[in-house]
């Protein structure tokens, strides 16, 4: 080492004095410290393994959040695409003049559709005497038409029947359930019946399936039955009115402002929700659970960030004479510094771009990676009867993926500035008497 320590000593003679910062020399020195040698191996391996726990923890964040962002992002499209942004119901009187309602409200700036509605629950049963809860929804065939979630989505049969007002409309996982499809009959079983002497009898009623959808979200796909409007008021007893009106804005974000342009155009007392309240608990349950998890996964950048500083403690410490020549033959303190920043600062840098890559590639091949991974294992990962979903989605924000990128950088380089501050405050008399 005394030969190659005096070459470096010698060419830190001539390039030290007087070099700038972050000069030729200086990085020459920091990409030969990052060299493995047979003498090193040992400093080597904790550098590997730093650059790969910085590649997996920002990976892994990226991959994580994308999923997480897709996932909610997914869930409000199909929840708001198959239900109003703002729900009005009635106060003092029912709504027996819904259609002039439907009419002012549409009339509203801001709403493209007021849809309606009539809703029950029945027990459904098919041919082969299978029963499960269905929620009804008695819609307008034109309005339905409008609502492009579901009717965009038919796989199996039309909505001639539908419109014709003599079939109903079944989720898939219903109609697969039930051993049932277009063309069926399907019994509905409303405890809502008619009154009698004796009490109330449950209604019972078969209706054709004119059509199956599939929405892509279980829940709605597996409980939610389409009925013609007519039909569901006598169906429910409530013939000539409806018991809600469902507005679609164009800015479902702008709601607040619709409100009282809502009202002013009702004429009458209103009850007002719109999407926010009505699922506040399951996208407040989202949002936490997403800055948890930002928050454990940063763990993991910060581990690896550790390995830095222990690998550039004992590459300070083997070094020890190389440093010593270095101070002696004329170079900085400041030099010496900033060739150690630069080492530790190499793995971080280019830990965390081959993670950004990494994360990249997964994000864009999610759902084939899933499926493949699901093929070795032999189990459906991401079961859409847990997840609502049909697919594992990953939609990147670009601003989330530069603070990843900051954040895991700035670790980085706080990790390298102990040992390379170490570096350049060692005495270089007793660094050449121990070695």
């Amino acid at each position: 080492m005394g030969a190659e320590g005096s070459g470096n000593g010698e060419g830190a003679a001539v390039s030290g004095r007087g070099s700038r910062p972050f000069s030729a020399f200086e990085r020459m020195v920091a990409w030969r410290y990052l060299r493995a040698r047979r003498k090193e191996a040992f400093i080597s391996v904790i550098a590997g393994f730093s650059f790969v726990g910085i590649m997996l923890g920002v990976g892994t964040l990226i991959i994580v959040m994308a999923v997480m962002n897709g996932f909610r992002t997914e869930l409000i499209s199909r929840i708001l695409g198959i239900n109003g942004h703002m729900i009005v119901q009635p106060i003092d009187q029912p709504f027996t003049d819904y259609a002039d309602l439907a009419r002012k409200f549409s009339a509203v700036p801001g709403v493209t559709m007021a849809l309606p509605l009539v809703e029950g629950q029945t027990l459904a049963s098919g041919k082969m005497g299978a029963g499960t809860g269905a929620l009804v929804r008695g819609i307008r065939a034109e309005d339905l038409i409008k609502l492009k979630t579901v009717s965009g989505n038919i796989r199996a049969g039309d909505m001639v029947g539908f419109t014709a007002g003599q079939g109903i409309l079944v989720g898939s996982r219903m109609a697969a359930e039930l051993g049932v499809t277009a063309g069926d009959m399907m019994t509905l079983v409303s405890p809502e019946g008619d009154v009698t002497p004796l009490g109330v009898n449950p209604r019972v009623k078969s209706y054709a399936i004119s059509g199956v959808f599939e929405i892509g979200m279980s829940e709605y796909d597996s409980t939610i039955i389409y009925m013609p409007l007519e039909e569901s008021q006598l169906y429910f007893n409530a013939d000539g009115l409806v018991q809600s009106i469902e507005l679609f804005v164009s800015n479902p974000d702008a709601v607040d402002e619709l409100r009282p342009k809502i009202e002013e155009a009702a004429g009458r007392q209103i009850f007002i929700t719109d999407w926010r309240q009505r699922n506040q608990t399951f996208f407040s349950a989202l949002q936490v659970e997403r800055n948890v998890m930002f928050m454990i996964l940063t763990l993991i950048v910060l581990v690896a960030a550790l390995n830095i500083i222990s690998g550039l403690i004992m590459l300070v410490k083997d070094k020890s004479s190389d440093i010593a020549i270095l101070r002696t033959m004329g170079a900085p303190s400041g030099s010496v510094m900033r060739i150690f920043f630069m080492t530790g600062a190499a793995i971080g840098i280019t830990g965390t771009l081959a993670g950004v890559v990494l994360g990249v590639v997964v994000c864009l091949n999610i759902e084939s990676i899933r499926q493949f991974f699901s093929w070795i294992s032999g189990t459906v990962l991401f079961d859409p009867e847990l997840y609502f979903l049909s697919q594992l989605p990953a939609d990147m924000n670009v601003g989330e993926t530069v603070s990843v990128v900051i954040m895991a950088l700035t670790l980085s380089f706080l990790a390298t500035i102990f040992p390379a501050w170490r570096a350049s405050r060692l005495d270089p008399v007793q660094a050449l008497r121990y070695e």
